[in-house]
């Protein structure tokens, strides 16, 4: 099945600190990486790389030339993308001694979708495939609207959370794909353990990954709950972590994987991206994961059927 992922388009610059910068404080960063990102453009290449045909819908601005090579460079189609003369989206990214990270993100041109675009990238699309989503662009909801329309499926990770996310026709959606701090203010609970039932009750079209951070993820899929955790390695950099675990997870579930086995394959190909260093450059190649997971080089990590 066909990926079109309407998705953000972002230069990173990445700096290694000691810590993160405190309110007052100015301190200097160990060193500075420039590369290519956004959650979008992540994803597209995960999916890519995991074997999927992805087709990336985006603008992109003054400065961003890199993107739409890396893109092309990596697998993906980008004959949807289109040029404007404005600035391009990008992101300060801070990276710890222990490979966490805090982003501050610019929109950019990542906001300045329009109707009119949209149309006319669905129409060239298609029919068949799904609609990827992240919450860094504008117009998400019209653009869940129209997939659905067409007959579309869609899929929202629901990252960064804000209060628009909330006023999405959710209700349309196939895939939620959200951490528990997302998935927490969707169902509107303090405790994790409600998250997948309310959005059970709330979305009964919907099926919910979500992710746990260094606890591992769930999934409920028509009220089936399975759970995996994390294997346990050095993490280098967790920038682009959740967008591999995503690309990697469509492609399971797209291609005929049970949801065991495609909760494996995200997990085996995010474990490999927190290795190393960078956003889309740390994502590994389908022919990487296979290798790890048929020499069983992280050990064994088993999915749990909840109910």
């Amino acid at each position: 099945m066909k990926i079109l992922n309407f998705g953000s388009l972002n230069m990173d610059y990445v700096y290694e600190v000691d810590h993160f910068v405190e309110p007052g404080e100015t301190m200097s960063s160990l060193g500075l990486f420039v590369n290519c990102g956004g959650k979008g453009l992540n994803q597209s290449i995960a999916a890519a790389k995991a074997g999927n045909e992805v087709y990336h819908a985006g603008l992109i601005g003054k400065g961003g030339e890199a993107l739409e090579q890396k893109l092309s460079e990596n697998g993906v189609n980008i004959s949807l993308l289109h040029k404007m003369d404005e600035s391009c989206g990008h992101a300060i990214i801070q990276v710890d001694q222990k490979g966490q990270n805090c982003i501050l993100l610019y929109g950019g041109t990542n906001q300045l979708l329009t109707k009119e675009y949209i149309n006319e990238t669905l129409d060239k699309f298609g029919n068949d495939g799904l609609v990827l989503l992240q919450n860094e662009t504008n117009l998400v909801g019209y653009i869940i609207e129209e997939a659905n329309k067409r007959g579309l499926k869609t899929a929202l990770n629901a990252a960064p959370m804000n209060e628009k996310v909330l006023e999405y026709p959710l209700e349309l959606l196939d895939w939620f794909i959200v951490n528990e701090v997302e998935g927490k203010q969707i169902a509107g609970s303090d405790r994790e353990e409600d998250i997948l039932p309310i959005l059970r009750e709330k979305y009964p079209k919907g099926n919910v990954l979500l992710t746990l951070g260094s606890r591992g993820a769930m999934c409920d899929t028509q009220g089936e709950i399975y759970k995996i955790g994390c294997f346990q390695v050095e993490v280098v950099d967790t920038t682009a972590a959740g967008d591999t675990f995503t690309g990697y997870f469509l492609y399971g579930v797209l291609n005929g994987a049970t949801i065991p086995e495609a909760l494996l394959l995200a997990t085996t190909a995010s474990t490999l991206a927190i290795g190393k260093k960078g956003a889309s450059d740390s994502v590994p190649l389908k022919k990487e994961v296979d290798q790890v997971l048929e020499e069983n080089r992280f050990g064994s990590l088993r999915v749990e059927k909840i109910n």
